[in-house]
C-alpha cells in the first residue's frame, strides 16, 4: 500500500487531509506526523500570548480515517535517498510520497540579542510563554513589540484589549502601518492605536536587544518585555536541507508543489518557495493544487502543462474584539463589521475541519 506522509499538522496538511480522506484510493494510507496531538490555529497565537483565549479555543482535532494513522513527534531528519523520516526519538517513518509543511519560526535578521531577550508568537508553546511574561507583568509596565505586520498589529491591540494598564510601543520599519495596502487602511488601524494609547513608532529600525532595553537606531529605549514579529523563516530542518532554495532559504519547487529534483517530496506553506507572502490561505491553495497533482500522479494520469495561477483573495485583521478591517478583492472594510467577518470565518474554518 502506498504511503503518504505529511509532515506538520498546519493548514497546508489539514487541507490535503480533508481533500484526500474524503476519497482516499484504496491502495493508499496516510500518515500524518506532529509535534502536538492537534491542529493549531496559529493565525490566533495573538489572542493566547494576550490572554483573550485558550488553548482549548484555538486549536482543532485531527481528522479520524481508518488508514489515517497519526504519530507524534518532533521530526531531526529527511532522508531523501531512503524516503524516510526520522523522529527525535529513533522512529523511522518510510514514505512513498511526502509534503513537508513544517512552518516557520522567527527570523532575527542578526540583530544582536533578539533570539536570546525577546518572546515569540510562532509556536503554541511559545506563545503560552509569552503569555505568561505579558500578563505578569506589574502594572504600569511597558512592552515592546518589534514589526507592526499583520500579527504586531492584532497582538497590540488584543493586549491592549486584555491589559489597559500597560504601555505599549509598536515599532514599524515603514513610514505608515501597512504600507502596501490602501492608505485608508492604514489610517483606520492607526487611528485605532491612537484612541487606545498605542505608541506606535514608525520608521524604526532595532539595531540591538538586551535585557529590559532595546535600541532603535542609536535609542535606548527601556521596555519590560519584547515580543518579536518581525520576520519569519522555514524551520532549521528545512533551511539545512541540501536542494535548490530561494534567498529566504525556502525550498524551490516545481508548479506542481514538488522539488525541483524529486517529484515525491512535495513542500507547502510557509516552507514552499513563492512569490507571494506566507499565509494561511496560502498554504490552503497550494494544498489544493497538491491534493490533485497527487490524483493525478496516482492514477497514472499525465499533469497539465501549465497549473492555475494561485491568487489570494485578501486578508482579515482584528482590532481587540470589537473592531477589525479586511482588504478583499480590492475594498476595504473596517470597524465592527469586518471584526465579525473575521470571527465567522475563524466559526466556519474550525466547523469544516471539527
Amino acid at each position: 500500500m502506498g504511503k503518504l506522509v505529511l509532515l506538520g499538522g498546519g493548514y497546508g496538511n489539514m487541507r490535503v487531509m480533508l481533500r484526500l480522506l474524503n476519497s482516499l484510493p484504496l491502495d493508499r494510507e496516510v500518515v500524518i506526523v506532529d509535534r502536538a496531538p492537534f491542529h493549531s490555529l496559529k493565525t490566533e497565537f495573538y489572542a493566547l500570548a494576550a490572554g483573550t483565549a485558550t488553548d482549548k479555543e484555538i486549536r482543532v482535532s485531527f481528522p479520524e480515517h481508518e488508514r489515517l494513522t497519526a504519530v507524534y513527534g518532533e521530526v531531526v531528519e529527511i532522508n531523501r535517498a531512503e524516503k524516510v523520516v526520522i523522529l527525535e526519538d529513533g522512529q523511522r517513518i518510510e514514505y512513498d510520497d511526502l509534503v513537508i509543511g513544517l512552518g516557520c519560526e522567527d527570523k532575527y535578521h542578526g540583530v544582536p540579542g533578539a533570539e536570546e531577550y525577546t518572546y515569540s508568537i510562532q509556536t503554541m508553546g511559545k506563545s503560552r510563554a509569552t503569555f505568561q511574561a505579558l500578563c505578569g507583568l506589574p502594572a504600569g509596565s511597558t512592552v515592546g513589540i518589534i514589526g507592526a505586520g499583520l500579527s504586531g498589529i492584532e497582538l497590540a491591540s488584543e493586549l491592549r484589549e486584555s491589559r489597559s494598564d500597560l504601555k505599549i510601543k509598536l515599532f514599524d520599519r515603514g513610514q505608515r502601518i501597512l504600507k502596501d495596502f490602501p492608505e485608508k487602511l492604514s489610517k483606520y488601524v492607526k487611528d485605532w492605536f491612537v484612541k487606545h494609547n498605542v505608541d506606535v513608532v514608525a520608521n524604526s529600525n532595532i539595531t540591538r536587544v538586551e535585557p529590559g532595553k532595546i535600541f532603535n537606531h542609536d535609542d535606548e529605549i527601556l521596555l519590560d518585555a519584547v515580543v518579536w514579529t518581525a520576520g519569519v523563516q522555514p524551520v532549521k530542518i528545512v533551511r539545512d536541507m541540501d536542494v535548490e532554495k530561494d534567498k529566504h532559504d525556502r525550498p524551490l519547487v516545481t508548479q506542481y508543489f514538488n522539488l525541483l529534483e524529486d517529484e515525491h517530496v512535495y513542500v507547502v506553506g510557509d516552507c514552499a518557495s513563492s512569490d507571494l507572502a506566507p499565509t494561511a490561505q496560502l498554504a490552503e491553495e497550494q494544498a489544493e493544487q497538491i491534493v490533485k497533482v497527487l490524483r493525478m500522479r496516482w492514477k497514472g494520469e499525465h499533469l497539465p502543462e501549465k497549473m492555475p495561477e494561485i491568487k489570494l483573495k485578501g486578508f482579515m485583521g482584528a482590532l481587540g474584539k470589537k473592531q477589525g478591517f479586511v482588504y478583499l478583492a480590492d475594498t476595504t472594510v473596517t470597524g465592527r463589521i469586518a471584526r465579525l467577518m473575521k470571527s465567522g470565518l475563524l466559526w466556519y474554518y474550525k466547523r469544516q475541519n471539527d
